[in-house]
């Protein structure tokens, strides 16, 4: 292009078009023409991308232009806006999913929480009943035949432990071990107070006044109770130990081994009773070498 013509354009904000040498297609820079270096061929031009240069021998065209114009059809800038609102769009839409999301994790949590909470206590009210709960088998006393070789009954003097809920010994089940394993439970037409007649406690009668005794009524399925201390009457209505409450329980030896009718001597027995909830009270005793009483005193 002429020189007088170039120098008109310096300053301006021009459309230039320009075409490299072996390219098919030209290309258009739109910028501000700032200065045109003849000597080494080089126009000078401040464009949207910055400073640069392009060669004088590849423009093919230069116009003057509006810049204010061109911004104005300029395509970028209504793409700018359009992104600029899509962004805030979706910021909105991920603080709101984040606010949804929140709300969620914190319902989880405090009925998660609630759960727990109601299982600790359940759990932590049924072991501080297991733990605390139970029965204690203070002692066992053996009464002999007759002629005093064997021992034919058992009397076990049980009582609650200390801080134990109350005891249904309707529901409670005793094990004698001998030559095999017997299970026992509570005859409930067997349960008397100690009588006050002035006889031994085994002859606690069925029913006040009756010749027949507890004793005479155990069998090697069952086992008979005399109340020594009920002071509500728990034990004699309801069978219901509760605290300060003692009874003797009577087993039947005579029935649980027929072999020998009874414990004879030197031989060891174990067993235990079982309540419904709570720890079981247990023995284990070897009967003497010579029975001298008809009452002996085995644990």
């Amino acid at each position: 292009m002429e020189k007088k013509y170039m120098e008109r354009l310096k300053g301006k904000y021009c459309k230039i078009v320009t075409k490299e040498p072996g390219e098919k297609r030209a290309s258009v820079v739109t910028g501000t023409l700032e200065d045109i270096d003849y000597d080494d061929g080089f126009i000078l031009v401040d464009s949207s991308q910055g400073l640069g240069c392009l060669r004088i021998n590849t423009v093919v065209a230069i116009k003057p232009s509006n810049k204010n114009k061109i911004n104005k059809k300029s395509p970028k800038a209504k793409i700018s806006k359009d992104t600029k609102a899509m962004v805030g769009i979706g910021t909105l839409i991920v603080f709101i999913a984040m606010i949804l999301i929140a709300a969620v994790a914190s319902s989880v949590l405090i009925q998660t929480s609630e759960t727990l909470q109601q299982r600790a206590r359940t759990v932590g009210t049924s072991t501080i009943r297991e733990v605390s709960a139970g029965m204690t088998i203070e002692d066992v006393t053996g009464y002999c035949d007759e002629n005093k070789t064997l021992i034919q009954y058992l009397a076990l003097g049980v009582r609650p432990r200390a801080g134990s809920k109350d005891i249904d010994l309707s529901l409670a089940h005793m094990s004698i071990k001998y030559d095999n394993l017997s299970i026992l439970a509570l005859n409930e037409s067997l349960v008397q107070s100690v009588n006050t007649d002035g006889k031994s406690v085994f002859y606690t009668p069925v029913v006040s006044g009756s010749n027949y005794t507890i004793l005479d009524n155990v069998s090697a399925v069952d086992f008979g109770v005399i109340v020594l201390h009920d002071a509500d009457g728990s034990v004699t209505n309801t069978y219901g130990m509760n605290s300060g409450d003692k009874v003797l329980i009577i087993v039947n030896l005579t029935a649980l081994i027929p072999g020998t009718n009874g414990l004879p001597a030197r031989e060891d027995i174990a067993g235990e009773i079982q309540p419904e909830l709570g720890s079981s009270g247990t023995f284990e005793c070897t009967a003497p070498a010579v029975f001298s009483n008809r009452i002996v005193d085995l644990w």
